[in-house]
């Protein structure tokens, strides 16, 4: 029987996409023993904002997170977690020591496959992780992140036009996503993973990738995407009839909506097609019970509190013409018929209670994210009027600044700089009026190479120089790393991992380990006192004990004792 191998995603991605990130290490560790039974290829439990979320919103010590997940599953999956290359979970790109250093201590504490990606599909800021990660044993899966092309409006294509100039035809097409898979097997990838953070990737490009990925590429393929625009679980589908190696899903009661599809529904349709998965069935089933009861829990950061119908996947019986679904959606699948496969997917969505498509993002074309952030930005200012506006100026946007891909965090820049000139226009104001920090340094050429060059008359124009001008890391300056005198004279991070959490998330783990020593420093004075406290108690019983001679005694000793010291 062929294998079909699973990435289960529900302890990062799941919970960061529909729960913010906010599961406490209680509740992850209620669900590990059954992982432990499950014997999932491989969990995604770390990186993406796991290691800020946690220290920002519930205290708790990303460290630690790692290293009781890895002390509990063991070797029976492999820990995944998600890196963005040079630029680690910040902006600016890091120094090698900074990059060698987490990469280290990552695999060390557990993680035995990094999930590496570049927002800018700019190979050359992942090469150095590639190399970290393998060196101290791990795993090197390199993400080729999945973009579509920008949709120009008719004013733009008419603007061109007038102004003698070309948009670009096709930049996003197979051979674009191949080449860079080349890239980066020639780089020592272990894994090649297709990465559709925004799930805009339809089942028949997906399928298309897929065979091209799997005639031309000698390592595993894993399939990533969300199912936020609708098309997510009929992609996963696409990507196993060509052949994909792995995909990624969460169970039921953390997928769909914005995020993964659910593996139980992944099951069904492995079965139907004799692949084997390796899953036990039984401990999915009890991982899902308590989920549900998890996200009972997780009420006020739930973005949909719509739950899935109750499912057994040990011994499931579908109605009739649910069974039909699932066949006729593998037929299609087969045939590449899309639009049918995508109708039919839908209505094994809606049975199961799934969230609808997110129309508005399918049409925009555009991750979830960063709809949603440029929506909060108009409404704050009371300006959402604008929205479709700033749809319609985003591709503009995005061409003067290279065409990056729309991904984390290139998505955000663009997305903010495109409400910032919409806001501009509106006060009749220059279109570039209001330029945020990133996209200037985006343009600059500190993120690494765009997809395009861009003009050099616009980088002068934002950056005030025209040649392109990659982040120089010799100028680098360490966190500083103050001694706390008030508690006791120790340094706020004392160690390379704490002293890496400084480095990374400055803003979050200096008042995190503050609070860390803190406490300690309060629990030892505590623990000092109540051991004086102790001991007085036990001298005073034992002194209670002896007789009237025995205590005179013992007071004419002390007596003379302070004599002679006086």
């Amino acid at each position: 029987m062929k294998k079909l191998q699973i990435r289960d995603l529900t302890l990062r991605d799941g919970q960061q996409s529909l729960f913010a990130t906010r599961m406490k290490q209680e509740q992850v560790d209620r669900v590990l023993g059954f992982y432990k039974e499950a014997g999932f290829y491989a969990m995604e439990v770390w990186g993406g904002a796991v290691p800020d979320s946690i220290m920002r919103f519930l205290g708790e010590n990303p460290w630690t997170r790692l290293e009781k997940i890895k002390s509990e599953i063991g070797e029976v999956s492999k820990l995944t977690a998600l890196s963005r290359g040079r630029n680690l979970f910040g902006y600016n790109p890091y120094p090698e020591e900074v990059i060698e250093g987490f990469n280290k201590n990552a695999v060390q504490s557990g993680i035995g496959i990094m999930r590496i990606f570049d927002c800018l599909n700019d190979v050359d800021n992942m090469k150095s992780t590639i190399k970290y990660v393998k060196q101290y044993g791990g795993m090197a899966d390199c993400a080729v992140c999945y973009t579509v092309d920008p949709k120009f409006s008719r004013r733009d294509k008419a603007k061109a036009v007038l102004a003698g100039k070309k948009l670009p035809k096709k930049l996003f097409d197979i051979d674009y996503f191949l080449n860079k898979a080349k890239q980066m097997e020639k780089l020592g990838a272990d894994i090649i993973s297709v990465k559709d953070m925004a799930g805009l990737i339809t089942p028949s490009q997906t399928g298309k990738i897929i065979k091209r990925l799997k005639s031309e590429i000698n390592v595993p393929i894993d399939f990533h995407t969300h199912c936020t625009p609708g098309y997510g679980l009929a992609s996963v589908l696409m990507a196993i009839i060509n052949g994909v190696d792995i995909v990624d899903t969460n169970m039921m009661n953390f997928a769909g909506g914005s995020a993964a599809p659910a593996f139980e529904i992944v099951q069904i349709f492995a079965d139907k097609l004799n692949l084997d998965t390796g899953v036990n069935l039984d401990s999915v089933y009890e991982i899902n019970s308590e989920l549900k009861l998890i996200r009972e829990e997780l009420a006020e950061h739930d973005s949909y509190k719509q739950f899935p119908i109750e499912f057994d996947i040990r011994n499931y019986k579908l109605p009739e013409e649910i069974n039909y679904l699932f066949d006729k959606a593998i037929l299609f699948a087969k045939c590449d018929s899309e639009d049918e496969l995508l109708e039919t997917i839908h209505k094994i969505e809606d049975y199961f209670n799934f969230v609808a498509p997110n129309e508005k993002v399918k049409n925009a074309e555009i991750p979830g994210g960063m709809y949603t952030n440029m929506l909060s930005q108009l409404k704050q200012l009371k300006l959402d009027h604008l929205l479709d506006r700033v749809l319609e100026v985003v591709p503009k946007v995005r061409l003067d600044a290279g065409i990056p891909p729309l991904v984390t965090p290139s998505s955000q820049i663009v997305g903010a700089q495109a409400v910032n000139c919409v806001i501009s226009e509106n006060k009749k104001e220059p279109f570039y009026s209001n330029v945020s920090t990133q996209f200037h340094n985006l343009v600059k050429g500190f993120y690494g190479k765009t997809p395009v060059e861009i003009d050099p008359k616009f980088r002068k124009q934002i950056c005030g120089i025209s040649e392109e001008t990659p982040f120089d890391t010799s100028n680098y300056i360490k966190q500083d790393n103050p001694v706390l005198e008030e508690i006791g004279g120790v340094k706020l991070a004392e160690n390379e991992k704490e002293e890496l959490l400084l480095e990374l998330f400055p803003s979050v783990a200096i008042g995190f380990l503050k609070k860390v020593k803190t406490d300690e420093f309060n629990r030892k004075l505590e623990e000092e006192i109540l051991e004086k406290e102790e001991k007085y108690n036990r001298e005073r019983a034992e002194y209670n004990k002896l007789s009237f001679e025995e205590k005179m005694n013992k007071i004419e000793s002390g007596l003379q004792m302070y004599a002679v010291l006086a």
